[in-house]
């Protein structure tokens, strides 16, 4: 039986998963009121920068703190499943969440679970990331990757062609593979936060790591040819679907970026 550890990165309380296999973090927690849940603020972390690095710093802690067999992130808002109907209340939603049987039998056969890609159809996701945010922290982050880790060039620059990505930095990774998609993700991100001055955005575009890393994930799974698994996300909250897709389209045709998460 395999020792499976989940986090879910929240900054708030909220309902989590009832299955001993998740573990609710509280991102962020420096100088914050303990709500109950681990903190990110203990141990080896960088708790400090959750406003850059969103969720990033529950990730740093789980790497560095964590002793699990696999290893997975997900959010308060955002969890895997393998149903294909989801139900409209909240609630009943929370019946349907990955279980630890169901992640079991699914690792007899591969190490990584990602969730399904997203498609952004009609652009790339660099262009995406253009349209949407400020591009020069992605440009730079290519930069540091040529200069550091040459081999993982070609899928970086590959992000101009493709139009999918596996999103939301939620995934289930063996251990192994764990330590190494982090020691690579947080020395390139670590030398960005070196070349980038975060204080030129407001609190919206300077959360840029997190963002960033979303797209880093596929660059080092394809370039480390390692095989994986597509499952569902369930959106625990209603999105607004219409709002989020003409803000889409006028980030595409009109250069307006985004100004708030959906």
């Amino acid at each position: 039986m395999q020792n499976i550890k989940i986090i879910v990165a929240t900054h708030k309380k909220y309902q989590m998963p009832k299955d001993e296999i998740y573990l609710p973090i509280q991102v962020g927690a420096e100088g914050k009121e303990y709500m109950g849940y681990q903190r990110d603020d203990n141990g080896d972390n960088i708790s400090s920068k959750n406003p850059y690095f969103c969720e990033l710093t529950g990730l740093y802690w789980a790497w560095k703190n964590l002793d699990a067999d696999y290893i997975g992130l997900a959010h308060y808002r955002r969890h895997f499943t393998l149903k294909k109907h989801v139900p409209k209340d909240e609630n009943e939603k929370f019946d349907i969440i990955l279980s630890k049987n169901e992640i079991e039998e699914k690792l007899k056969k591969l190490d990584i679970l990602l969730p399904k890609k997203r498609n952004y159809i009609i652009e790339s996701v660099y262009s995406h990331y253009k349209h949407t945010m400020y591009i020069q922290p992605l440009d730079e982050t290519g930069k540091i990757i040529q200069e550091k880790f040459p081999k993982y060039y070609k899928e970086f620059e590959n992000l101009k062609k493709v139009t999918t990505l596996h999103a939301f930095n939620m995934f289930i990774m063996k251990k192994e593979y764990l330590n190494r998609y982090c020691e690579w993700l947080f020395e390139i991100l670590f030398e960005l936060e070196k070349r980038i001055d975060v204080m030129q955005y407001d609190n919206f575009h300077a959360r840029f790591f997190g963002r960033i890393s979303e797209r880093l994930l596929d660059v080092w799974i394809k370039t480390n040819k390692l095989k994986y698994e597509e499952i569902n996300v369930i959106e625990m909250q209603n999105i607004n679907k219409v709002k989020k897709c003409i803000s889409f389209m006028k980030a595409k045709f009109f250069h307006k970026k985004y100004m708030k998460s959906f």
